[in-house]
């Protein structure tokens, strides 16, 4: 008798993003960790990302990498503006290779949220005894010298000149990700940082060619797309992470990026990733409740109106869930960050979840081996089954399948 194969969970399927296939839909979303050392990572980054890839996902991005140094948000945040950052990052990709994932990078620029502590320190922006301490204090780059919060230092409102030093970074960095060996780069474009500066009303006030209306609004994201892309290889995928509206009173609007999406397709971006938030406003759109999935309608509507892949992300943590958004069309690619913080192996316990054939198939042969066997032995002792524990060479004591433990001795 014939038995039918198993359909592969979509979670499961490969996909191909130009010339790079990814061996599932699973996606470690970029993650900050505010330990680099002017820049570079550190073991601290191998482990952590590391360990993402042996538990299975199918591609790892680091976190934010800064393109250049006063991009950064905290003196140590990532970045790779320096030829000293390439080794460093390719000895990280090359070991995420090796387990199978796509190395990732995620590019950006925080704009006007520069110089500041980490959030284990609120962000409390730096200041002079700060750098009496070694953190000194700089000011940031934004559309318009308008803070990023009420009070905050004000950054300096690019002219022309920045405009065009700020691209050829941008360039420089994406040339530095090709030979520290990504294959996946992404551009931030999200988060109230400086791109998301430019494209939201609230925070761009010019009145040049850069502000005012949408077009001019778009025009700094499109050219710094064009920069990137015209150095990233030709067989290599680009992404894109937008932030879907503003937050809390904001003005920026879904079908804002809607337009902005059909614009960074014709301009070669191949996955919109769809986040939200980052710059807060005194208008009227409503703050956005953390609900699970509750970022996934944005990457249906841009997938879907645009006809671009997307990447959905925000606690989408279930994998019945996740499977769902693929299988209804809502979006090509699950983005997990503080669920795979919690658990690492969180692919493998999907894989078992949605009934894939071969789960283990996902984890290094070294670790499947092992795993391997012990399935073995629990198909050769399934519960119930009449066992006793050697105590000696002729003891024996019945186990409990109860207490999950051999029954008291009856001493002689």
């Amino acid at each position: 008798m014939n038995v039918a194969p198993r359909e592969v969970p979509m979670l499961f399927t490969p996909i191909k993003l130009r010339s790079v296939v990814a061996r599932n839909r699973i996606m470690c979303s970029p993650m900050c960790q505010y330990v680099s050392d002017d820049g570079g990572p550190t073991d601290w980054q191998l482990i952590n990302f590391g360990r993402f890839a042996m538990g299975g996902s199918g591609i790892i991005f680091g976190e934010e990498t800064a393109v250049e140094a006063r991009g950064r948000k905290t003196h140590h945040c990532a970045g790779i503006y320096n030829d000293s950052h390439v080794a460093a990052y390719r000895r990280i990709n090359d070991f995420i290779k090796s387990l199978g994932s796509v190395p990732a990078i995620q590019m950006g620029h925080c704009g006007r949220k520069a110089s500041a502590h980490g959030p284990l320190q609120d962000r409390a922006p730096l200041t002079e005894v700060d750098g009496r301490n070694g953190l000194q204090p700089w000011q940031g780059l934004a559309p318009s010298a308008l803070p990023a919060i009420p009070g905050g230092s004000l950054p300096h409102a690019m002219d022309r000149d920045d405009i065009r030093e700020n691209l050829a970074a941008w360039r420089e960095a994406a040339q530095r990700s090709i030979d520290a060996g990504y294959d996946i780069c992404e551009i931030h474009g999200a988060h109230g940082y400086l791109i998301h500066q430019f494209l939201s009303p609230v925070s761009n006030k010019r009145t040049d060619g850069y502000g005012g209306s949408l077009e001019g609004r778009m025009r700094f994201a499109l050219e710094v797309t064009d920069a990137v892309r015209a150095v990233w290889p030709a067989d290599k995928p680009l992404f894109f992470r937008i932030s879907s509206i503003d937050g809390t009173g904001g003005e920026w609007g879904m079908d804002d990026s809607l337009a902005l999406a059909r614009e960074l397709k014709a301009h070669g971006v191949d996955v919109v990733d769809c986040s939200s938030g980052g710059i807060t406003g005194d208008g009227t759109l409503a703050a956005l409740p953390r609900v699970p999935g509750y970022q996934a309608g944005y990457a249906r509507e841009i997938k879907q109106e645009v006809g671009i892949a997307t990447a959905a992300v925000g606690l989408i943590t279930d994998p019945s869930h996740a499977e769902a958004i693929l299988r209804d069309g809502h979006a090509d690619i699950i983005a997990l960050a503080r669920e795979l913080m919690d658990n690492p192996n969180w692919p493998l316990q999907a894989a078992r979840a949605l009934g894939h054939a071969d789960p283990l198939d996902l984890v290094h042969a070294r670790e499947a081996q092992r795993l391997r066997l012990r399935e073995q032995h629990r198909k050769e002792y399934p519960s119930g089954l009449a066992v006793d524990i050697p105590f000696g060479p002729s003891e024996q004591v019945p186990y409990s399948w109860a207490a999950l433990n051999a029954e008291p001795r009856v001493r002689r």
